[in-house]
């Protein structure tokens, strides 16, 4: 375990971000506007088309656009981490060379879904894709999404590629998260916001995080307090949060609880793609609940 991490540029609160819609298409005034609020509240790196972003329902061209457009309004104020992952190797390289092209600081790449790789199969296709760009990688490990876990052994391989760098750990598994930060030294970002504290505690440096859409602030502060030893502070936080942290992954799918929170708080149409829905109504007045008891919304 290294005290300096292969990617600590990244630590901190990176935001994944949701992709705004208004009759269909990609609203980019309010893509500037949410960029805009998060490099005013501090946050390190924004990640657009990622699962939160609703990537799988953009098109090529649609994906290629929303990240230039991110990358020009960031202007170097914050950095970009462009999700270009694929469960196809050559659609994963072309998306990442893209991104390296158009000014992307790193690139956020899920674990291929469906189709199952072996571990084998996992260790190739990012090693692949390092191979071709020379930005720094983001292994994103989610399983419950993806069908598959992407075993610590693996991961430990992948470290010894200089430009994988970081790991968004979504298993929900400390011990995974553990034998990473042991045996590594890449820059593991939780991909839970629940567990954004549990995972620092480990040795875990930040988080991509979801609530962080609305409560930048209070993540980057949660993060800070704790790297400054500040533990009963980060605490008090992460309980603060706690429970709309969890209705933001229990109440639906991701996204559509933070779409439905933005809508509530006026910096969303809320608009999302089939095969997406909204909340039911009785879902709704939980997340408003939730809203009103953080004093988000009176």
């Amino acid at each position: 375990m290294s005290a300096i991490s292969k990617g600590e540029s990244f630590a901190g609160l990176s935001v994944a971000m949701t992709t705004p819609f208004k009759n269909g298409k990609i609203d980019y005034e309010s893509l500037e506007q949410q960029v805009q609020f998060q490099i005013d509240a501090g946050t390190t790196a924004i990640v657009p088309a990622g699962t939160t972003g609703e990537s799988p329902t953009l098109s090529y061209e649609e994906h290629e656009a929303l990240i230039s457009a991110v990358v020009k309004t960031a202007n170097g104020k914050i950095k970009v981490i462009a999700g270009t992952g694929s469960n196809s190797t050559d659609e994963a390289v072309y998306l990442t060379k893209f991104a390296e092209k158009a000014g992307a600081d790193a690139a956020l790449l899920v674990a291929p879904y469906y189709n199952k790789p072996t571990q084998e199969g996992f260790y190739q296709h990012y090693k692949t894709i390092a191979e071709n760009v020379n930005i720094p990688i983001c292994i994103y490990n989610i399983p419950g999404r993806c069908g598959k876990n992407i075993e610590p052994e693996t991961i430990i391989r992948l470290a010894e590629i200089p430009n994988i760098t970081l790991v968004k750990e979504a298993t929900g598994s400390m011990d995974q998260t553990s034998s990473i930060v042991e045996n590594t030294n890449l820059t593991v970002l939780s991909g839970d916001d629940s567990l954004t504290l549990p995972i620092m505690s480990i040795g875990g440096r930040g988080v991509i995080s979801v609530v962080g859409n609305i409560i930048p602030k209070e993540i980057i502060k949660l993060c800070k307090t704790f790297d400054e030893g500040n533990i009963k502070t980060a605490k008090e936080i992460h309980y603060k949060i706690f429970k709309l942290c969890r209705n933001l992954l229990s109440l639906s799918t991701n996204p559509i609880p933070i779409k439905a929170a933005m809508k509530i708080l006026g910096r969303d149409t809320g608009e999302l793609r089939l095969p997406l829905t909204p909340l039911t109504p009785n879902e709704e007045q939980k997340l408003r609940e939730t809203l009103i008891n953080l004093g988000l919304l009176n």
